[in-house]
C-alpha cells in the first residue's frame, strides 16, 4: 500500500499546475513570481489538508480494527468460558449425566435444561461461577420430576 506521505509531492505538483493554469486564464496584475508564490502556498495548503485527511483515515481504520479485535477476543473468551463450564459440569458426579445447555455472552453464563435435584441445580451455579471470566450466572435449570 502506498504511504499517504509518498503522494504529497505529486499532489503538490498537481496543485501548482492547476493554480498556474487558473492564473493564466484570469486577468491578473501579479508578476509570474507572485503567481508562482501563490500557487506554492495553495499547494502547501492542499498538501497539509491531504495529510490531515490521510491521518484521519488511518486513525479511523485503526479504531475499526481495534473494535473488531476486541469483539473477536470477547467471542473467543466466551467460547472458552462455555467450554470450561461444560467441563466442570461433566466432572460433577450428579451433573455429568444431565443435559445442561451453557450459553455465554460477554462473560454472562446462562444455564438451561434439567437438574436431577435442587442441590444439583445450585451446584451447577457454584461450578459455573467458579470458572475464570464468568461475571454472572443465570441459572434457568428446572429440577427433574421424580419418577415413581
Amino acid at each position: 500500500m502506498t504511504q499517504p506521505t509518498a503522494r504529497l509531492p505529486l499532489l503538490a505538483a498537481l496543485a501548482i499546475a492547476t493554480a498556474l493554469a487558473a492564473c493564466s486564464k484570469q486577468e491578473d496584475d501579479r508578476t509570474a513570481g507572485q503567481r508562482l508564490d501563490g500557487a506554492i502556498a495553495e499547494a502547501k495548503q492542499t498538501a497539509e489538508e491531504t495529510r490531515r485527511d490521510a491521518q484521519q483515515a488511518m486513525n479511523t481504520a485503526e479504531n475499526s480494527a481495534a473494535r473488531a479485535a476486541d469483539k473477536t477476543a470477547q467471542a473467543t473468551g466466551d467460547v472458552a468460558i462455555t467450554a470450561k463450564v461444560n467441563a466442570a459440569l461433566v466432572a460433577d458426579d450428579k451433573l455429568k449425566a444431565t443435559q445442561i445447555n451453557v450459553d455465554t455472552k460477554e462473560g454472562h453464563v446462562t444455564l438451561t435444561g434439567q437438574a436431577p435435584d435442587a442441590q444439583s441445580r445450585e451446584r451447577a451455579t457454584t461450578l459455573a461461577s467458579a470458572v475464570d471470566g464468568v461475571k454472572h450466572v443465570n441459572n434457568q435449570l428446572v429440577v427433574a420430576p421424580k419418577n415413581g
